[in-house]
């Protein structure tokens, strides 16, 4: 019976994680939506612009893969809207073709600046911080 009890408050906190996450992405959508932003344009430029603080520096896609939760071939469309958008611009890597880098644009960076207030103060809401 205590396995089973242990197991119920493991589920009990797996569902609140998920809850928590879902009303958090939410949240960030509806305040980033009258920008043309979601939660997950958002935290692909917010990691451009960390990653490559300086504008014009490049960061490899293969090195936001693991970092959003997206899959390769979503990250790679959501790439694409964003460079469509004139948020960002990708290139081949010269040293190895198969690798693809990404920036910010001077657009990407004045958006990411204008809509971080507005993802923080969703996450305060959500979070409670």
């Amino acid at each position: 019976m205590a396995a089973k009890t242990a197991g119920a408050r493991l589920e009990e906190r797996w569902r609140d994680i998920l809850s928590a996450h879902a009303r958090t992405m939410c949240e960030i959508d509806r305040a980033l939506h009258p920008h043309g932003l979601g939660a997950s344009d958002f935290e692909v430029l917010d990691m451009l612009a960390t990653a490559a603080p300086e504008e014009g520096e490049q960061c490899r896609v293969q090195n936001l893969v693991g970092r959003v939760h997206l899959s390769q071939s979503a990250l790679s469309r959501l790439i694409a809207r964003l460079e469509k958008d004139g948020l960002v611009t990708r290139s081949v890597c010269v040293e190895d073709r198969r690798g693809v880098w990404v920036a910010l644009t001077s657009r990407g960076r004045d958006l990411h600046a204008e809509v971080l207030p507005l993802q923080r103060a969703a996450l305060a809401r959500t979070l409670g911080a």
